[in-house]
């Protein structure tokens, strides 16, 4: 029976925009202040209590989700001063608390966000210990808004020295020696920007903890594109700071070098070069550089923080050469047993990571560790001041994040350190890697994700994607996959153009004028799929947030035919206003500008709001949003909602869910199961999935 949908005013609105005439009938949902948006959006939110609350798997999923999303989750341990520091959520938890080892093996909670607000509104964002290890910079932020607020505590006693600092949202913290003085990134006062450019304006500052920090000494940014987003690293003995800036989400970025101990002056090691660079001076004292310039997979080499003659590329010397096939990743300074300094080095294969071992002084590899399983590194860790012993995070499809211990006595091996516990039964899961052949030939990889000694017979099946942003998806413990997975279907990745898989080339082939092919390469994913046996159209549903979000809309709206549900979170959908909203304006780098006519013409070409066609026959589609999203306006929810409920001639319904009190990232555990079953209970429907799971 066909869905009677709420009533949503069609404006005869068209614009034209550098010789485009651009129709925008749903402008009026942009305001959610509007009397006619509150009214639509209550009708909304009780069509999607009354769709969603029929679904007849919505309490099997819900319980299953409650196991495997109450699984725990370990952080890999950052070392300072003979302490370790770490995150850690067990089953039960509503978020990991933050954790610090003595040398004894002592362990303490430093930070409990559920301590701080038993309401499970408040989210750690970021944390650093100072380089003794005795206090600890950390950053909160309520609501889903992460509008983190800084805060300095002492790591002996739990006494907090600072804080709050507010407008630190993505910020940094470099500490200098003696725990007294920190870099650190905030943005300036709403009063000192124009109106509207409140996210922005970002300054690197020098702040003496417990000191106003209004009062702060300003460092850097003063005069520069105010999009930029800073980074900021100081060495261990104090001397080198190092500064650099991207402009917005741009795959390139300014470095700029001060010797502390002599006049302090920044100094340009790299500016307008397309490409990006990571430096910082370690405890031998040279300048390491992790760089994609030239070298679009990466490399990690080598200079002279004090000799700007070694600046230069043609000067730099590898000590982690650019490899043929994987991407270079992440990286860890150790200690071999000879008390030479080496390299744990991380590389990803087709979204499968790697680790080997390479000689710091760039004589080559020195070992593969092959006892790492399939699956993806989380990050390497090291204590500054060197040791045989490094830290890997690890997880994989059916794993929850987890720490294994390597040491340089054993190169090839690891050994396992702290693994999450798991509420429930993990099924037994088969992982199969394919490919498929996108439009122009290009081949996209993919994992399929099914429970072992199921029939091969085409089954309901989830295809998940993100493809931008330089994202790589690797694999990683989800529930929500795993309950899926339970159930009797099939979950699948796509690895698409626009991700980090194959390096910086690979994201650049689905960015501005080429971002029709990830929407390609996602829909030859889907096609293989059905090919291949998986499953049929009719029992296909794809599933997306953010950029994906923007993924699967342009999937809907471009392939109506290809899937019977979608799941479209978070979604950024109206490609020719998204500037102007959240963080919008921060990603044109990524999408391309509507004030442009040229780059005006490629957002059109698959803008996801302007592709719907009236008397289409759409897939079910559920959009869901969160009203504290400070980067992604609800807004382009619900225009794409009312615009397909207007034009879809099918019975399927389009729904639109939206939560409170939560935003674009890190939320409660409880929130995310009911969220997470909403999902999967709404695609179970459409693709036909009814076991309710074993």
């Amino acid at each position: 029976m066909r869905v009677r949908y709420p009533d949503a005013e069609r404006l005869d609105l068209v614009e034209d925009l550098h010789g485009h005439r651009v129709a925008d009938p749903y402008r009026w949902l942009e305001d959610p202040d509007d009397p006619r948006t509150a009214t639509w959006t209550a009708a909304q939110d009780a069509l999607a209590a009354d769709v969603l609350g029929a679904l007849p798997l919505r309490p099997a999923f819900t319980a299953r989700l409650e196991q495997l999303v109450h699984a725990g989750a370990v952080g890999v341990p950052v070392h300072r001063g003979g302490r370790a520091f770490s995150t850690r959520r067990d089953p039960g938890q509503e978020h990991a608390v933050l954790r610090v080892r003595e040398p004894d093996g002592t362990v303490r909670v430093l930070v409990d966000p559920v301590a701080v607000d038993p309401s499970g509104t408040t989210t750690l964002d970021a944390w650093s210990p100072s380089w003794e290890g005795d206090r600890l910079a950390y950053q909160l932020s309520t609501g889903g808004d992460e509008e983190s607020r800084l805060y300095v505590l002492d790591v002996a006693t739990g006494e907090r020295l600072d804080g709050p600092v507010d407008r630190c949202r993505y910020s940094p913290v470099a500490w200098l020696p003696g725990g007294e003085e920190l870099f650190y990134v905030r943005r300036l006062a709403p009063d000192r920007v124009p109106a509207g450019e409140e996210q922005f304006h970002r300054r690197v500052w020098r702040h003496r903890v417990g000191a106003d920090p209004d009062g702060d000494a300003l460092v850097h940014g003063e005069g520069l594109d105010p999009t930029n987003y800073y980074g900021v690293r100081t060495s261990a003995d104090g001397r080198w700071l190092v500064v650099s800036a991207s402009a917005g989400t741009a795959p390139r970025d300014d470095v700029w070098l001060a010797d502390l101990s002599g006049d302090g002056a920044l100094r340009e090691f790299q500016a307008g070069v397309d490409a990006q660079t990571a430096a910082w001076v370690a405890r031998d004292g040279r300048l390491w550089l992790m760089s994609d310039r030239g070298t679009p997979r990466w490399r990690l080499a080598v200079a002279d923080p004090a000799d700007p003659a070694t600046w230069a590329p043609e000067a730099w010397r590898d000590v982690v050469p650019e490899s043929d096939d994987g991407v270079l990743s992440d990286v860890a300074l150790v200690d071999g047993t000879d008390g030479s300094l080496q390299v744990l080095a991380v590389h990803s294969v087709d979204a499968t990571d790697r680790l080997s071992v390479w000689a710091g002084d760039g004589s080559g590899r020195l070992a593969e560790v092959t006892a790492l399983p399939p699956g993806s590194v989380s990050g390497v860790s090291a204590p500054p001041e060197g040791g045989t012993t490094a830290w890997v995070g690890y997880t994989d499809f059916a794993t929850p994040p987890s720490v294994l211990r390597w040491e340089a006595a054993r190169p090839t091996a690891l050994a396992e350190d702290e693994r999450a516990p798991v509420a429930g039964e993990v099924p037994d899961v088969t992982v199969v890697e394919t490919h498929a052949t996108s439009r122009d030939g290009t081949p996209v990889h993919l994992f399929v994700v099914s429970r072992a000694g199921e029939p091969d017979t085409p089954r309901p099946t989830v295809l998940y994607g993100y493809g931008g942003f330089d994202v790589s998806l690797t694999p990683a413990y989800s529930a929500q996959a795993l309950a899926w997975v339970a159930a009797g279907g099939v979950w699948a990745v796509a690895n698409l153009r626009g991700g980090s898989e194959h390096g910086e080339e690979w994201h650049r082939a689905g960015m501005r004028e080429r971002k029709q092919n990830v929407f390609d390469d996602f829909a030859a994913a889907g096609e293989h799929l059905v090919a291949q046996g998986w499953t049929t159209h009719r029992q296909l549903a794809v599933m997306g947030g953010s950029n994906g979000g923007l993924l699967v809309g342009a999937t809907l709206t471009q392939r109506p035919d290809l899937a019977a549900g979608v799941v479209c979170s978070a979604p950024l959908l109206d490609m020719v206003r998204y500037e102007r909203f959240g963080l919008g304006r921060t990603w044109n780098d990524e999408y391309g500008t509507a004030d442009d006519p040229v780059e005006l013409g490629w957002l059109l070409g698959y803008s996801p709001y302007h592709g719907v066609r009236d008397g289409t026959a759409y897939p079910a589609v559920l959009f869901t949003t969160f009203e504290s999203d400070t980067r992604v306006d609800p807004l382009h929810a619900r225009k794409l909602a009312a615009a397909l409920q207007a034009a879809t001639s099918a019975e399927a319904p389009v729904v639109l869910r939206r939560e409170t009190s939560v935003g674009h990232g890190a939320r409660a555990v409880s929130r995310t199961v009911g969220l997470a079953a909403d999902q999967l209970a709404f695609l179970a429907a459409a693709t036909g999935l009814t076991a309710p799971g074993r």
